[in-house]
């Protein structure tokens, strides 16, 4: 059975790390500079009806059995900088998060993915990670919404948006791109605002565990947050209006001048912006 080539990609935004080349060991270097010259490279969406296609057989297969050899591409100041897909390795992170988590009730979990599937990838992953101990993403997924912390690493003049063609099938594209440097000071700069402005919460965890992740990658990477399959659940006159980097940033700035009814009020308008989006999960 194939996967219907019309489907939409779900709802989830991307948090991406685009490497050069000099950072990946022989022969993956070989490999991807290989990858890059090739015409047609696949882009989410393929990533997207690939993953689909494993979860038509019964049973399921949730994690795919083979890691992925493609890529997402760009380039930075000329450049070439590459973000591996590693799907299996994604696959695992999400199904252990999926089941950690409770997401779902246990008989509708037990029914898309029966114990014993869940345990045999579990103990695949075990086995893969005693070979691979230092392994992770390089992309981060969140669905129906965009976490704030993420928005802490750009600045409103790195957002793209570009408005979608109903007529030629095209959706809208929403996403900022900085360098590896601008990401780390200004995820600095947000967690000094914080620390000296509020208790520990949330959203300084959340940074704190983005820097972590940021600090394994090479320090002349390109960062993308791209809205992916949100760009669905949002109609595109918001889209177009939202300047969420922006409103963090005032929100931030707001902080470190001693504002913190300002802060408050900006933080009150992001959070319920993005909970209308996180409530639409549930809607009929």
């Amino acid at each position: 059975m194939s996967v219907d080539s019309t489907l939409l990609v779900p709802y989830a935004s991307y948090l991406r790390v685009y490497e050069p080349l000099a950072a990946f060991p022989e022969p993956e270097r070989t490999h991807w500079a290989r990858y890059a010259r090739r015409a047609g490279a696949p882009g989410a969406q393929e990533e997207l009806r690939r993953s689909l296609a494993d979860l038509v057989p019964v049973p399921p297969v949730p994690v795919p059995v083979h890691e992925s050899g493609e890529a997402f591409v760009a380039h930075l100041d000329g450049v070439l900088v590459v973000c591996p897909w590693r799907t299996r390795l994604r696959g695992w992170l999400a199904l252990r998060e999926l089941v950690a988590e409770g997401g779902l009730p246990a008989p509708v979990l037990d029914a898309m993915l029966p114990p014993v599937v869940r345990a045999q990838v579990e103990a695949d992953h075990e086995r893969w990670l005693a070979r691979n101990p230092d392994a992770r993403p390089w992309i981060r997924t969140a669905v129906w919404q965009v976490p704030l912390r993420w928005f802490a690493l750009f600045g409103d003049e790195e957002r793209r948006y570009e408005a979608g063609d109903r007529a030629a099938g095209r959706a809208p594209v929403l996403r900022y791109r900085t360098t590896m440097a601008q990401a780390r000071r200004r995820l600095a700069r947000a967690l000094r605002a914080l620390r000296d402005s509020v208790d520990e919460g949330p959203l300084t965890r959340g940074l704190i565990d983005v820097g972590r992740w940021l600090e394994e990658f090479h320090p002349r990477a390109l960062v993308e947050l791209d809205y992916g399959g949100l760009v669905h659940a949002v109609a595109e006159e918001r889209l177009a209006a939202d300047r969420s980097a922006a409103d963090v940033a005032a929100g931030l700035a707001a902080l470190r001048a001693g504002d913190d009814e300002a802060a408050g009020e900006v933080y009150a308008r992001l959070s319920e912006r993005w909970r209308a989006v996180r409530d639409l999960r549930r809607a009929n």
